[in-house]
């Protein structure tokens, strides 16, 4: 696509507004999510000394700079008719506010650095929330989903890193609570690249991923509960690692077994090209609130209606979450193209 102003044009007028939309048309749009994912660099950020790029400047100088609490109208104004949500955790808190967020260790590299993250248990972080939830009660807007970060290490072989992540990920489920989330991923942790098989004098066997699954199902049990008090589901996303892998998180949800733990799969986070829709029929049936539709050029094609299929003759009746990562396009072009497409899908 070369001619990206005639691109965007052309979205903007198969994207139907609400108010004028038939009612056949209002249902698949109350199917779509806004994502702040492809569209953090216009989020007002954190100062940490370091120039803004040159992208980031672009990018804020065609659409504005916007903070969390922005992002309801924002949503409304950008894609037609499109009311659920669903935001990073990275980008949550007033980024002027200190004390809406607490240091945490993260490792880069091998090298451990101390970062600070937003903590929703925090007295001015609950104040926050509250703005957020009332700023979508006024806009008629929904948190849909929180796409979380924050919480590491949930299948460790470290049992102390295992119960600080839990804790974190049980904060930011009462968090969720307060702005009327529904679901909510968190990553399984451990190693980027899940272990393989090692070869032993009869057959291989992979001892390490059934340490860091049997790790995985208790930290997502007793999340799972927690979840079920708040009201929010915990989810598990083909996110790197030991998700990466579509059997381990069948294993995970089949031995967790509870109504508020299931998958949201990503049409792109694969490992290899066979996973694009295999992995997401492998992941469909486990799958009820979240998915997220995702272009990315990663692959040399992705057939999104087929993935929009899967879903679909799955029985899957919840949001796809515009996931735009990258290509030809900024953040809110792509996000608009994957809005036309699977509107045309369903």
């Amino acid at each position: 696509m070369t001619d990206r102003r005639g691109f965007f044009g052309a979205c903007m007028a198969a994207v139907p507004a609400m108010g004028a939309a038939p009612a056949a048309d209002r249902k698949k749009l109350d199917r779509l999510a806004s994502n702040t994912w492809p569209l953090r660099m216009l989020f007002k950020s954190r100062q940490t000394g370091r120039p803004i790029s040159p992208q980031v400047e672009e990018m804020r100088k065609k659409y504005g700079e916007i903070t969390m609490l922005a992002f309801p109208q924002f949503t409304i104004d950008t894609f037609n008719g499109v009311r659920h949500m669903d935001i990073f955790s990275g980008l949550f808190g007033d980024m002027a506010d200190d004390s809406m967020f607490s240091a945490t260790q993260m490792s880069f590299g091998g090298a451990t650095r101390t970062m600070r993250e937003f903590d929703p248990a925090l007295p001015s972080a609950v104040a926050w929330l509250e703005k957020l939830a009332a700023k979508c009660a006024a806009t008629g807007t929904h948190v849909h989903h929180i796409s979380n970060n924050a919480p590491r290490d949930l299948c460790d072989p470290d049992a102390e890193k295992r119960k600080a992540g839990v804790a974190i990920a049980k904060k930011w489920l009462d968090g969720g609570k307060i702005i009327g989330a529904k679901s909510m991923r968190v990553n399984t942790g451990g190693p980027r690249i899940a272990p393989n098989a090692v070869a032993t004098k009869d057959y291989p066997r992979n001892e390490e991923i059934v340490v860091l699954i049997r790790n995985a199902v208790e930290s997502f049990k007793e999340l799972a509960d927690h979840g079920g008090k708040a009201g929010v589901k915990i989810t598990i996303e083909n996110h790197w690692g030991l998700s990466a892998n579509p059997i381990h998180v069948r294993i995970i949800l089949d031995e967790v077994k509870h109504p508020f733990c299931e998958a949201s799969p990503d049409f792109c986070n694969w490992e290899h090209d066979y996973m694009l829709y295999h992995g997401l029929k492998a992941l469909a049936p486990y799958t009820h609130t979240t998915v997220h539709a995702k272009y990315w050029n990663r692959w040399k094609e992705v057939d999104l209606a087929r993935c929009v299929r899967i879903m679909e003759d799955s029985g899957f009746k919840g949001k796809y979450a515009l996931e735009y990562e990258d290509g030809p396009w900024d953040g809110v072009e792509g996000s608009r193209y994957l809005m036309k497409e699977v509107l045309a899908a369903l």
